[in-house]
């Protein structure tokens, strides 16, 4: 019976001190999550990112060959020079198709994985920019897809002629599609980046009348590079919205932000 009573008297404040550590593993006395608690969100969190874009590659191989059907309209009929390669190429299509349909939730859940450290009032700027982020994104994939992407393609087709003639291999031309519309996404957040350097101080509405003739020179150049014809319509439908892009920044920051 001593020595029970003395095990029990050694072991009992080892147990306390485990479920204590283990209390102030999870949550502190003031609210805040500790170093593990962070941690083991972030990875429920990525779990979840990933099953997201696991459902949406699914959901993308399941109407593959409707997705490649748009995908190859700019170039028309497609070769593959490899036994494996259009099967690659399909997965690598899906798994494309699967992240950005998933995106939405993978933006929803960095947002939610930072809420806790913001206030309140960071919590309403984040609760528009996140959403416009998305918008913004899509609009410009679509944007380069619909409109800037048939043009290049028609300009590097211009170069065949009775001794050369195109053939375009189906993994290439992917990769090719990808290197061309994925930037127009981000160039479409040009508004949101241009607001948020704006509240931060680190750029004015001078700056940005400074440099507005360049960027409008520079807007029209990148049309005509794209375009293989001395067009002006379709240079100006490229220049534009670079255009109209800046100066939605620019007015966001003179006349909301008041800098």
């Amino acid at each position: 019976m001593a020595e029970e009573k003395q095990y029990e008297e050694i072991e009992a404040p080892k147990q306390r001190g485990i479920i204590e550590l283990g209390s102030v593993e999870e949550v502190h006395d003031d609210g805040t999550m500790s170093l593990i608690a962070h941690l083991t969100e972030l990875r429920s969190r990525l779990i979840k990112c990933l099953v997201a874009v696991a459902l949406g590659s699914c959901a993308a191989y399941f109407y593959i060959d409707k997705i490649m059907h748009y995908l190859t309209l700019p170039a028309g009929k497609l070769y593959y020079m490899q036994p494996s390669e259009a099967f690659f190429t399909y997965l690598k299509v899906a798994c494309t198709t699967g992240f950005l349909i998933a995106l939405p939730v993978v933006f929803w859940h960095v947002w939610r994985f930072f809420l806790p450290a913001l206030t309140h009032k960071e919590r309403a700027v984040l609760g528009i920019v996140v959403p416009a982020s998305v918008v913004l994104f899509f609009s410009g994939l679509a944007f380069s897809f619909f409109l800037v992407l048939p043009a290049g393609i028609r300009f590097f087709l211009g170069f065949g002629n009775s001794e050369l003639e195109a053939l375009f291999s189906v993994n290439k031309y992917f990769d090719f599609v990808i290197m061309f519309v994925i930037p127009f996404g981000f160039i479409f957040e040009l508004p949101l980046v241009i607001t948020i350097l704006g509240k931060m101080g680190f750029i004015t509405s001078a700056f940005l009348k400074k440099y507005q003739r360049i960027i409008i020179f520079l807007s029209f150049v990148a049309g005509a590079i794209i375009t293989p014809t001395p067009d002006v319509f379709t240079q100006s439908m490229i220049a534009l919205p670079i255009i109209v892009l800046y100066e939605v920044g620019y007015l966001i920051v003179r006349y909301i932000l008041r800098r």
